[in-house]
């Protein structure tokens, strides 16, 4: 399902006991075991791989690939590639997902969304006309 992509590996650390301030933008892996008071984004890359630890606690906004959660997000979560929720993560925002792993214990007090549902949406919302047109064309 998920190709033969190798992971990245996880090149930067939020240690536990250290709490950062403000927008947090990484590349390739990032594993949080401390405090982010902020939006945790990757950069553009769909192979980014984000772990927040058991201890770790998010106040903002999560966006990366590959997001594995065990500790504490407060705010919205999106995760373009494969969201793994531990048995004791705790999200407390909406959730947006390619794909999801759940384990018993992990809680989320929002509303899931399927990105590919959105995308699907989306065409929808396109006029007939242009569809009918795509059609005709097959002839």
């Amino acid at each position: 399902m998920f190709s033969s992509k190798k992971q990245p590996s996880i090149r930067s650390l939020i240690g536990e006991g250290t709490v950062v301030q403000g927008t947090l933008r990484f590349s390739d892996g990032l594993r949080i075991d401390g405090e982010v008071q902020g939006d945790v984004v990757a950069n553009a890359n769909d192979t980014s791989i984000l772990v927040i630890s058991e201890k770790a606690r998010v106040t903002g906004t999560v966006k990366a690939g590959h997001v594995i959660i065990n500790g504490t997000v407060i705010g919205p979560v999106e995760s373009n590639h494969l969201l793994e929720l531990q048995p004791k993560a705790l999200i407390q925002g909406d959730v947006r997902y390619e794909s999801l792993e759940m384990h018993q214990g992990a809680t989320i007090e929002g509303a899931l969304q399927r990105l590919t549902q959105a995308s699907a949406a989306a065409l929808e919302d396109k006029p007939a006309l242009k569809l009918l047109a795509a059609g005709n064309d097959k002839k």
